[in-house]
């Protein structure tokens, strides 16, 4: 019986993320809104930044709020799972499980990056992983976030934003993990790791684009996808 919980809670780890970020907000938002596929509007992403562009705030802000609440209860919902099946505590330093909610996490941001319902092309996962870093542990999210804001207030670039603060998290994670003494430390670096070379390669297109001057800065409208 308990090999079975075991199974079960794994499987949960993997599925109950993928599956709920999955459900992208940015797509059904601006379907409701405007009729349209956000994905062939313009830069073609389905996330926040592009439904601000094309959408306007008031989309924007749905999609906001959606893509946060999933990514919060994905983590949430695999931890009471494995708390009630098993007694374990993935919150915990101590006992070496909080390994757990990272694996959680980049199945979160498989689901809103290559979700099942859509074909397998939804968002870059930025904003998801956000949301999940704040249930994991709240100041692996903020930190990260705070230079995210740094980048972007001071250059405009909203992916040079995400792309910094991506790089930055696997090592926010691995120091607050050994601050925190938690047995788990370099495994949740290895995952977290595993996180930020994901949004990385996402925003390949767009350091390409930076590159080469091209990128649109914060406040630019897009136009429609060609």
């Amino acid at each position: 019986m308990e090999t079975m919980n075991y199974i079960i809670c794994f499987a949960a780890a993997a599925v109950i993320p993928y599956l709920l970020c999955g459900i992208n907000s940015a797509i059904i938002v601006t379907k409701i809104k405007s009729g349209q596929d956000i994905r062939e509007l313009g830069s073609g992403n389905a996330g926040l930044t592009n439904t601000l562009r094309t959408q306007g705030k008031a989309a924007a802000l749905f999609v906001l709020i959606g893509d946060i609440l999933k990514g919060v209860l994905s983590i949430v919902l695999v931890h009471l799972i494995f708390k009630v099946l098993l007694g374990i505590d993935t919150y915990s330093h101590a006992d070496g499980w909080s390994w757990v909610n990272y694996l959680a996490g980049i199945f979160a941001v498989l689901g809103h990056v290559f979700p099942l319902y859509y074909g397998f092309k939804g968002g870059k996962g930025i904003l998801v992983t956000f949301a999940a870093m704040l249930a994991i542990n709240p100041l692996a999210g903020i930190i990260p976030f705070l230079v995210f804001a740094a980048v972007v207030a001071i250059t405009r670039y909203v992916s040079l934003g995400s792309i910094t603060a991506a790089a930055f998290y696997p090592f926010v994670v691995l120091v607050l993990s050994l601050i925190q003494n938690d047995s788990a430390a370099w495994i949740c670096f290895a995952l977290a790791a595993a996180i930020g070379i994901m949004l990385i390669y996402m925003h390949h297109e767009n350091i390409t684009r930076l590159l080469h001057h091209t990128e649109k800065k914060l406040g630019q409208k897009s136009e429609e996808k060609k």
